[in-house]
């Protein structure tokens, strides 16, 4: 009986240490005469990639056969990372203006 109360009480603990799922992180991409800021980053899958546009002109945020983000001038958007691995994207308006996610799990 002694042996259960232990194990029941092992349980507790452990489930009582679990804080539960990692904190998302934003990270901003700021889009400035045609060029990204960074570049290159480095997130993990549920973190949310925020691109700002301050150029006059729209953009892209383009996986090739995967997500295609407009960003309007003047304002932002958003996308939710959801599979780990590199992700290369670029503008489909300016294919000169390329980005390198690095997601982990």
């Amino acid at each position: 009986m002694l042996q259960r109360y232990r194990a029941a009480a092992l349980l507790l603990i452990l489930l009582a240490a679990d804080v539960g799922p990692a904190h998302a992180d934003t990270i901003k991409v700021t889009i400035d005469n045609l060029v990204l800021s960074p570049a290159l980053i480095s997130a993990k899958v549920s973190d949310t990639i925020q691109w700002v546009n301050n150029d006059i002109v729209a953009h892209t945020a383009t996986m090739r056969g995967g997500w295609d983000v407009m960003i309007k001038p003047k304002a932002s958007a958003m996308l939710v990372l959801k599979n780990a691995g590199d992700v290369d994207y670029y503008c489909r308006f300016h294919p000169t203006m390329t980005g390198r996610i690095s997601v982990a799990p």
